[in-house]
């Protein structure tokens, strides 16, 4: 079965592809700052579903199982996905310096030849550490954070900016392989069969 990847991020394309997938993508294309939850987890899940449901209703993902994901960063109970600008992400990385956030990554996963789904969210505390505004200022001008949930990720030149996670790594950059691995239980696969 043809294993589709609901986003448009190399992080988590990356992470599936070094665990032995090869994952065909389709873009979701759903507007994440339309959606709103009471909680972060219960965003992270629902920006998950609708991914998931808006590629499952293409043509084109007919006969496919679809793996979708989105993150948010929750600091003091409020998500933070993607700042807007250099100058959130700047502010954003000063609030976050020295402290701890948990970022939450809702994943859903649907077979499409028989509609079963099933879906979760994972999480992970994350410790920052603390960078001096030169080296935030030098890292928003990278660019780099316009992109990434919470403004950091693990696998590029924030990495030397958090100190330490407690829980699964690959959630962080995007994906949790080991709740991926469960998902795929629920609706009858094995991610042993996807491999290639």
């Amino acid at each position: 079965m043809r294993l589709v990847l609901a986003s448009a991020s190399p992080a988590r394309l990356g992470l599936l592809r070094q665990a032995g997938f090869d994952p065909h993508v389709l873009v979701s294309g759903v507007d994440e700052d339309a959606l709103s939850a009471p909680t972060p987890g219960e965003l992270a899940l629902l920006l998950a579903e609708a991914k998931a449901e808006a590629v499952a209703a293409r043509p084109e993902a007919a006969g496919s199982l679809l793996v979708a994901c989105d993150s948010v960063l929750d600091l003091d109970g409020v998500a933070h996905g993607k700042p807007a600008d250099a100058e959130e992400a700047t502010a954003r990385w000063k609030a976050m310096r020295g402290r701890a956030g948990v970022l939450r990554t809702g994943h859903c996963v649907i077979d499409t030849v028989t509609g079963r789904r099933a879906s979760a969210t994972a999480s992970t505390t994350v410790r920052f550490g603390e960078p001096s505004d030169a080296e935030i200022a030098a890292y928003v001008a990278s660019g780099e954070p316009l992109h990434v949930a919470g403004a950091f990720t693990l696998d590029g030149r924030s990495a030397p900016f958090v100190d330490a996670i407690e829980g699964d790594h690959g959630n962080v950059i995007g994906l949790s392989l080991p709740l991926l691995r469960q998902l795929l239980a629920e609706v009858g696969h094995s991610v042993t069969d996807l491999w290639t």
